[in-house]
């Protein structure tokens, strides 16, 4: 068996790494103990696992040639958004095997629940997570269910049935379909692979970070701006960019925009109102109606991926935003509508949720706003053949 780091709880608490355990006996949720950056890519392998040493799960066979996804430059020339995009740069995740960067984390929780002998495993997804744990449960040879909320792409749906996976629909909000697969979880003691509670997840993202600063030539850039629904980029980028600061690669870690949609902002508020956790967000909250060319269903935005009303790793996203001194915005729908088809113009096919990093770099920009001055780095995190405006 190879060594494991163990789980470790805020309130003290740490444990051993099992196919039971998900979150602390006080119910807080789990991280890793800290292990140094282990730096030694290895040259010969074009996936996540030319980082393997980093990585503290072996899972290569599992592959689907995920990561290194490729960095391409947003400037066109001048033309493009008002404050223009000399110094942008877009990261490809749609091109990831699934077609989203969840691709990073689902394979590392495949490799664990395959080296803790887990026989199947339970998830819940707003679609892409599900999608990509669908994928790699099946690589595996472990069997998977996914649990979604009403009203995800049919896409994305097909996908998961697809790869094998068992697709269970709640009805009601996002926060219903985590509830419903922890019921399952807790009743048949499967392996519960949450991209948001377990933390080996965040081992995963965190080489998006890593690709960023080899493919920059061994700098980092002044600042990321990532979409944050429950935050899993966010976190993973952090991790992977502390890290190469703690074994002195670079002497900073970026700053740090985390992107909300106005109507669902929970993170976002807070951030504002100067609080360190996060209050459940509610339909009460969205204090605007939507706009010309806002195009919602009931009152939701088309930014699917990222509408948690209650993300539990949310005073975390306020920490690392709050250190690294950068800041969580809002885009409208009308943004994220002009993004997605400014993107399009120039051959990027990203779903809506994929459109939210680069809408709030336009809006940042055109505004003069400090945040996006330098070098910026945006994922593309969601391909559009799999959800559409």
């Amino acid at each position: 068996m190879v060594d494991l780091p163990e789980y470790a709880c805020a309130c003290g608490r740490s444990y051993e790494v099992s196919v039971g355990r998900w979150r602390c006996d006080c119910g807080g949720v789990l991280d890793l103990a800290a292990v140094p950056l282990a730096w030694s890519p290895r040259g010969d392998d074009h996936s996540l696992w030319r980082y393997a040493d980093a990585i503290p799960v072996p899972g290569r066979r599992f592959s689907l040639g995920e990561g290194m996804t490729p960095l391409v430059e947003a400037s066109l020339g001048g033309a493009g958004s008002p404050g223009g995009d000399d110094g942008v740069w877009f990261k490809v995740e749609y091109v990831s095997p699934t077609g989203s960067f969840k691709d990073r984390g689902a394979v590392v929780l495949a490799a664990l629940a395959d080296l803790i002998g887990a026989p199947r495993l339970v998830a819940d997804s707003s679609g892409n997570a599900g999608t990509a744990m669908a994928a790699y449960a099946a690589r595996a040879g472990v069997a998977a269910e996914i649990f979604v909320p009403s009203g995800v792409s049919e896409k994305k749906l097909a996908q998961i049935r697809g790869h094998g996976a068992r697709v269970t629909v709640v009805e009601g909000p996002r926060e219903e379909t985590a509830r419903a697969a922890v019921e399952r979880v807790e009743a048949t003691g499967a392996f519960y692979a949450s991209h948001v509670y377990n933390p080996f997840f965040y081992e995963g993202t965190k080489t998006y970070a890593l690709e960023v600063f080899e493919q920059l030539g061994g700098t980092a850039p002044d600042a990321l701006v990532l979409p944050a629904g429950n935050g899993t980029l966010v976190i993973g980028a952090y991790l992977g960019f502390a890290g190469l600061r703690a074994a002195g690669l670079v002497d900073r870690v970026p700053r740090i925009v985390a992107v909300q949609a106005e109507l669902c902002a929970p993170v976002a508020e807070a951030f504002t109102s100067g609080r360190a956790d996060v209050e459940a967000w509610s339909a009460a909250g969205t204090a605007e109606a939507p706009g010309p060319g806002e195009r919602t269903v009931a009152g939701r935005t088309v930014a699917e991926g990222i509408a948690i009303a209650a993300p539990a790793r949310g005073a975390r996203i306020l920490e690392i935003v709050r250190e690294t001194g950068g800041a969580v915005v809002t885009v409208s729908e009308k943004e994220i509508a002009l993004s997605h088809a400014a993107l399009a113009a120039r051959g990027l096919w990203v779903e809506p949720t994929g459109a939210v990093a680069y809408a709030a770099v336009r809006g940042l920009r055109s505004c003069g706003s400090p945040l996006t001055e330098g070098t910026v780095v945006a994922p593309l995190c969601g391909s559009g053949l799999k959800a559409s405006m």
